[in-house]
């Protein structure tokens, strides 16, 4: 184990048969008829996907206007915003005018922006992403970590997230520099080939014997009426409930403490999930009577302001290790991203000395 602490104009495009419509990429204006041809590191991605990438300031209204109106074509033949793409494919891409008006309200473009990097290379990169950086624009959020590496290197032909975190969960995010390193690492996630571990700091004694929780999940909205109403949500269901989804999650107590400044009991555990559930550890954590402390989803809003008057002003949930196979060498990496000032500041001694502890994953972990 090695432990570690897009498209081109191709020539059919020139001769494409469409005729005297077609245009050169290369510095043609959004105003004329272009024909890309799909080169192998863009295969398998959505239309949608690549269109955003390709189309750059074009709101992602107008890309889903032509898509749906026949005007971007693959092959010739008419297409979904899903389909996907496939080497040596030809798209024909619409002249787009876009009105003044449209342009002046469209979002701004995401600010350049680096983050501390765990390992780099042809294929990979990981960061340390802050707490309250989204890893992704969407749902309220212009931009996000994704958004800023793509402003921040201009150069770069692929970048792509491979998983995903919680905005107020810090730690290691992986980003897939080829398409190749994006499928093979995908897989492995999907396929429970990685291990992912969190440190978390809960309210009360967890107990010691309580080791599994195993225990299905299903999405909901906060109902009208209610504080955040249309909100996503995710709760503990029966296992026949019709949207069950089985979530694994592994506990292990590190630590045994209290906060600078109070005396109720806290628990800093090391949690590995078996599965990647949306709000997995949140919500099992809380399920079991034991909210993860500063989570203003999931545990009480009292609680949540005094801790904040105590110095902990997010949720205390960290991306603490990822092990994975290099999708160019096979060979096993493990990263580890250490706390951050603001949660490491908390920590008593005793705290850092079992997290130094705590052994690393194996290979068959």
């Amino acid at each position: 184990m090695k432990n570690i602490i897009g498209a081109k104009q191709g020539p059919a495009a020139a001769r494409n048969p469409a005729g005297p419509e077609a245009t050169n990429e290369a510095g043609a204006p959004h105003s004329a008829t272009r024909f890309l041809t799909v080169d192998a590191e863009s295969a398998g991605q959505r239309l949608d996907n690549f269109l955003f990438r390709h189309l750059k300031g074009v709101p992602k209204t107008h890309v889903y206007r032509i898509i749906r109106s026949g005007e971007v074509r693959i092959n010739k033949g008419r297409v979904q915003a899903e389909t996907r793409i496939e080497a040596g494919d030809v798209l024909r891409l619409p002249p787009i005018r876009i009105s003044q008006r449209a342009e002046e309200g469209a979002a701004p473009p995401a600010p350049a922006r680096e983050f501390p990097v765990l390992l780099e290379d042809d294929a990979v990169l990981a960061v340390d992403k802050p707490a309250g950086v989204a890893v992704h624009g969407g749902s309220g959020v212009s931009f996000g970590v994704i958004e800023q590496l793509r402003t921040a290197r201009p150069g770069a032909k692929f970048l792509e997230l491979v998983h995903r975190l919680d905005r107020e969960t810090s730690g290691i995010l992986l980003v897939a520099k080829k398409r190749s390193a994006l499928v093979a690492l995908q897989d492995q996630f999907r396929e429970r080939e990685t291990g992912k571990t969190y440190l978390a700091l809960v309210e009360g004694d967890w107990p010691a014997n309580k080791k599994v929780l195993d225990a299905p999940l299903a999405r909901y909205l906060l109902p009208d009426g209610s504080a955040g109403a249309g909100e996503r949500r995710v709760r503990v269901v029966a296992k026949d409930h019709p949207d069950a989804m089985r979530a694994v999650t592994l506990v292990r107590v590190l630590a045994r403490l209290s906060l600078p400044g109070e005396s109720a009991p806290m628990s800093l555990l090391a949690v590995t999930i078996k599965t990647g559930r949306t709000h997995q550890i949140r919500v099992h954590l809380a399920s079991a009577g034991h909210p993860i402390a500063g989570d203003d989803k999931y545990g009480e809003a009292d609680r949540q302001r005094a801790l904040h008057k105590l110095g902990l002003r997010r949720m205390f949930l960290h991306a603490w290790r990822l092990q994975f196979n290099h999708p160019a060498s096979g060979e096993r990496v493990a990263l580890q991203a250490g706390l951050p000032p603001e949660l490491l500041s908390l920590m008593p001694p005793a705290a850092l000395e079992a997290m130094a502890r705590h052994p690393t994953p194996t290979v068959h972990d």
